[in-house]
């Protein structure tokens, strides 16, 4: 073969190599979308993952955030927002991105605790020295008492909210008939929805709207850090746990080359590091060493989970939130 020829072919060669694929390259981010009182959790969280992750790998990492009303954000990811994982506040949101192909159909099986790093529970935020009275959810539906309570339709804050009322009257009424009779009266005391948890306590407590929020006991906490004694926490008879589930978005990690490292990052919040800042936030970790040692932090309350007064999440999702559902039957929703 002549020079001529073989510099030919290895030009050839070359172009050919240069126009094949790249081996994927592990990415050195991660977004995490997650639900409206989560913020300040997880901007102490995802530093520590990254010190963790260089500890481990040799590698910098940083994981940005997206927060927005549960339900919303479950939709968003489902509509193309490139979310490595999520970290959203009911089960529904996560079934409904399974039945997307967007997270596996087994999520539950794929963390600990069913994927979920945490519990909390509804309780209410009541003007200082408690004017109204405030004991327990039946104080909440009297007239003339006004309730900020997050839209159930958009918000797993609302949607726990309208859970734990509905399970609270049928513990005390012992009909489901009078249960709704009574979450109707409540919500109709709710002067406007707002789309999110923390949207609901910006109107609280800087519009100075309601006589009481019903808010995740997390979110009390910040509210006391922020405005001192200006408002009295009231712990309900009965409450129901809240369980905020996690998953790994198969579709963007794929993309991305993001998967071990998103593994990584929810297997991290199960550890007794990410365990204690879970407590520092008022979340009530599944640690029980972690628990145990933060236990003067959370209050005992009575609660119940969804399935002691509901057939399954599936089920009180189409019975009660589905459109044209109980929710949209006994109330006219409002917004800001």
């Amino acid at each position: 073969m002549s020079p001529s020829r073989s510099l030919l072919a290895g030009l050839g060669l070359g172009l050919a190599a240069a126009l094949l694929p790249l081996p994927a390259q592990a990415e050195d981010t991660l977004l995490n979308a997650s639900y409206d009182v989560s913020r300040e959790l997880y901007k102490e969280i995802n530093p520590a993952f990254s010190a963790f992750w260089k500890k481990q790998k040799g590698a910098d990492i940083t994981v940005n955030q997206s927060h927005g009303g549960s339900t919303k954000q479950a939709l968003s990811v489902s509509q193309g927002l490139e979310a490595d994982v999520v970290t959203l506040n009911q089960p529904t949101d996560l079934d409904f991105l399974a039945s997307k192909n967007v997270i596996a159909a087994d999520w539950k099986t794929k963390f600990p605790h069913d994927a979920a790093p945490y519990t909390t529970t509804s309780v209410f935020l009541v003007r200082k020295g408690n004017p109204k009275g405030i004991k327990d959810w039946s104080d909440l539906a009297k007239e003339g008492i006004s309730v900020v309570i997050p839209n159930p339709k958009t918000s797993g804050n609302g949607r726990y909210t309208y859970l734990a009322a509905w399970g609270y009257a049928l513990e005390t009424e012992k009909s489901p008939e009078k249960a709704r009779a009574f979450v109707a009266k409540l919500f109709g005391n709710v002067p406007v929805f707002d789309g999110g948890g923390r949207g609901a306590t910006t109107t609280f407590t800087q519009r100075d709207i309601g006589d009481a929020l019903v808010t995740f006991e997390n979110e009390v906490a910040l509210v006391a850090a922020e405005f001192g004694d200006k408002f009295d926490v009231v712990y309900p008879s009965l409450s129901i746990e809240a369980a905020p589930p996690v998953a790994i978005n198969d579709i963007v990690t794929k993309k991305r080359n993001s998967g071990e490292a998103a593994k990584a990052y929810l297997d991290f919040l199960f550890s007794p590091d990410a365990q204690a800042i879970i407590a520092k936030h008022h979340f009530r970790p599944r640690d029980e060493a972690v628990l145990k040692a933060n236990a003067a932090h959370f209050p005992a309350i009575k609660t119940f989970k969804l399935e002691q007064h509901f057939a399954g999440w599936a089920e009180a999702q189409k019975e009660h939130f589905a459109d044209g559902g109980v929710y949209d039957q006994i109330t006219t929703t409002k917004s800001n």
